[in-house]
């Protein structure tokens, strides 16, 4: 395995577009700099990941009614979750490859759809059986949009605003979030736990607006483009999996580093986003409502958390970024774990920080993960190690619904922890690239 560095990214033109802007300050101007095409390609990535995660929470939150309705014990409603993720390793890795042959509005536009009609479906499945394989169908979409919509948004930022556009990018999570937590208050106060289930997964139809407005307004990077239609091995999984000689990188090291990276932060973050939902209700024994409260703090400080993390990560650089909020979430995990039964006012107050630093970490991976592959290849690398990540941190939900029958929901939260602590070890890895142009 070669020890030698990616190869660097094409520069990008020293001469930008017309209404581009890259030099501008102020709290916005990272948005100023995208200019009015980079406006829309931003809107239709931070509108696709929103959704995204509105349909993904459309599972945990309805989680316990599930359980009832289908007679689910801990470990088969984990499996939904892995299901999900494990798949939409094989839906990411896809969507990057048509990314770098099709282009990144085409592959966005397939990625949208896709998991708003097998979310749809969800709500018809007549028995655990086929609820598993449209969930896991879901996932095929689900996986690819972030990375599409990322490298996207990274091909129209300039390198000293990146980590602040995609971390606001990012921030759309906690906001598809928030309308999941909002409309599952509203159908489980007002509909019966039977049906209300089926009415969270019909409400995933709202993505199919979205796709019409990218088709007619949303546009891929010029020079991006020119770049990787210059190269006939564009979206090439042989390229991210080549070593390196003693003359030529390559790309090996990055990919495997990049995937233990992505495997430690989503094994931790997707632990504490499936499970705290149901620890809430058949732990410390809170209403719908009172669920819905305790979400809103968490949500309220993923929000700021993206947003935080995106300006950090330009300020200290990507690995020092990441370092740091993997810490702090490792702590925040084991804290909240560990809460005394009768502290529920703690445990409301500790859902600010825990959603703050599970939440920043994730703010730097959009430029990083672009920055670390050339052009030709930027879909396909960032999409499998993304997601290939993510199906490998998707075991750490079913652990957690095993260990629960024994240990208790709070007390197998803990196991996420551990992936905070393998993402900061694979960062020994990975380069620095704070500072590098795009094509």
């Amino acid at each position: 395995m070669s020890t030698t560095p990616p190869p660097q990214a094409v520069t990008s033109d020293p001469h930008p577009a017309k209404g581009e802007h890259p030099s501008r300050d102020g709290a916005f101007g990272w948005l100023a700099a995208l200019g009015p095409r980079g406006r829309r390609a931003f809107a239709g990535a931070f509108g696709g990941y929103a959704l995204d995660a509105y349909d993904y929470f459309t599972l945990p939150l309805s989680m316990v009614a599930l359980a009832a309705y289908f007679g689910l014990d801990s470990g088969q409603t984990g499996l939904l979750t892995t299901v999900t993720l494990v798949v939409s390793a094989v839906g990411g890795a896809a969507a990057g490859v048509f990314a770098d042959r099709v282009g990144r509005v085409r592959a966005l536009m397939i990625t949208v759809t896709t998991y708003a009609v097998f979310t749809v479906a969800c709500g018809f499945a007549p028995d655990y059986e086929t609820l598993l394989v449209f969930r896991a169908l879901q996932g095929l979409g689900f996986g690819g949009e972030w990375a599409v919509g990322a490298i996207l948004v990274a091909e129209y930022a300039s390198a000293r605003h990146r980590g602040r556009t995609l971390g606001a990018v990012q921030s759309a999570w906690a906001v598809g979030w928030a309308l999941a937590a909002i409309v599952y208050t509203l159908v489980f106060s007002f509909v019966g736990d039977d049906l209300a289930w089926r009415v969270m997964f019909w409400t995933g139809a709202l993505p199919a607006l979205l796709v019409v407005w990218l088709r007619r307004r949303v546009h891929d990077a010029p020079q991006a483009t020119a770049a990787r239609e210059r190269s006939a091995a564009r979206g090439s999984f042989a390229a991210i999996f080549r070593p390196g000689t003693a003359g030529t990188p390559g790309l090996l090291r990055t990919t495997v580093f990049a995937v233990l990276l992505s495997t430690g932060v989503q094994g931790g973050y997707y632990t504490l986003a499936t499970w705290i939902p149901t620890y809430l209700k058949s732990e410390r024994g809170l209403s719908v409502v009172g669920t819905g409260g305790y979400l809103a703090f968490l949500i309220s400080g993923a929000f700021l958390g993206y947003l935080t993390g995106g300006y950090l990560t330009d300020r200290l650089g990507r690995r020092r970024n990441i370092w740091l909020f993997a810490l702090l979430s490792a702590v925040c995990v084991l804290v909240y774990a560990h809460i005394p039964g009768s502290a529920d006012t703690l445990l409301l107050v500790l859902g600010f920080p825990l959603g703050f630093c599970m939440s920043a970490i994730f703010s730097g991976f959009g430029s990083y993960l672009s920055e670390l592959y050339p052009t030709e290849v930027r879909g396909t690398g960032q999409g499998f190690t993304y997601n290939a990540g993510r199906a490998v941190g998707a075991v750490f939900p079913t652990l957690v619904g095993f260990l629960a029958d024994s240990w208790g929901v709070g007390g197998a939260l803990v196991f996420g922890a551990a992936g905070y602590g393998l993402a900061a070890l694979a960062l020994l890895g990975l380069p620095e690239t704070r500072g590098k142009e795009l094509a």
